[in-house]
């Protein structure tokens, strides 16, 4: 019998939707043009024109925070999309292709998996130059192997069940299997890895927008708020922590979600 949601799934819930609706209310409204920069107003502190201050260009915080959610909503889901779209195919293939060929297609998965999403992205950076899509594509590529082995894994499990050999007497093609009975008895999980990833996929941008291989100026983005709050650190932190606190929430949410998620749907974890 499925449980009702906990207090993590809840949680998460409303983080990720506080964030979402932040970013979708940034589409029409903000209190400042987020790019406008404003020479007599740098360093402003919190007050009424400016709710949470200003930066040393002059711009206000509050709409760079909510513009800024828009570019990480942005680069999570097209990196998990990608992940996703190529990573289960794949794992779905290796769970059911001749031994051979899956093992073939797992060791291709294991050397993308030898490179960490941050190098990886360095180097697309370095070669490509540093850009929102540069990003996306190198945290999606990264991610690929997380979603190649979990449903892999998954499909061994389902091709092992009664219903799935049933069908395979019948003579049912292998395509109308994957589709009929893998994906779907898979999807929860996979669920779950979507929304850990796009935490990942979350805390890698701001790490790139840091470094420089992210976002472009003068387009909003969290990790370079942050970054460019090092140079005034001593004198106004708290230009460096709406933007870290904004990050730490937001992947909070996520992985919560996602801890939720897994009690939901991991038959394991069902009857406990």
């Amino acid at each position: 019998m499925r449980r009702g949601p906990g207090a993590s799934t809840l949680t998460g819930g409303v983080i990720v939707g506080v964030v979402v609706l932040t970013a979708l209310v940034s589409f029409v409204w903000t209190p400042y043009d987020a790019i406008q920069i404003d020479a007599t107003a740098r360093m402003a502190s919190p007050g009424a024109a400016h709710w949470l201050g200003t930066d040393v260009f002059g711009r206000d915080v509050v709409s760079q925070l909510m513009v800024g959610s828009r570019t990480t909503l942005f680069v999570g889901v097209v990196a998990v999309g990608i992940a996703a779209v190529i990573g289960t195919p794949l794992g779905v293939l290796a769970g059911m292709a001749p031994r051979w060929l899956g093992e073939l297609v797992m060791r291709g998965n294991d050397l993308v998996l030898a490179f960490p999403a941050l190098l990886l992205a360095i180097m697309f950076g370095a070669v490509f130059g540093p850009s929102t899509l540069t990003a996306m594509v190198a945290i999606g590529i990264a991610t690929i192997p997380s979603f190649a082995r979990l449903a892999r894994s998954g499909t061994m499990q389902v091709l092992a069940t009664e219903y799935v050999l049933a069908a395979r007497a019948a003579g049912r093609p292998r395509p109308a299997i994957a589709l009929r009975h893998v994906l779907p008895n898979t999807a929860g999980l996979l669920l779950v890895q979507a929304s850990v990833s796009f935490a990942i996929a979350v805390l890698a941008e701001a790490a790139l927008s840091f470094l420089g291989f992210g976002t472009r100026p003068p387009t909003p983005s969290w990790g370079r708020m942050l970054q460019e709050s090092q140079q005034v650190l001593y004198v106004h932190p708290e230009l460096a922590l709406w933007p870290g606190l904004a990050i730490a929430l937001a992947v909070l949410g996520f992985n919560l979600l996602g801890d939720g998620l897994r009690d939901r749907f991991d038959p394991k974890l069902e009857r406990r």
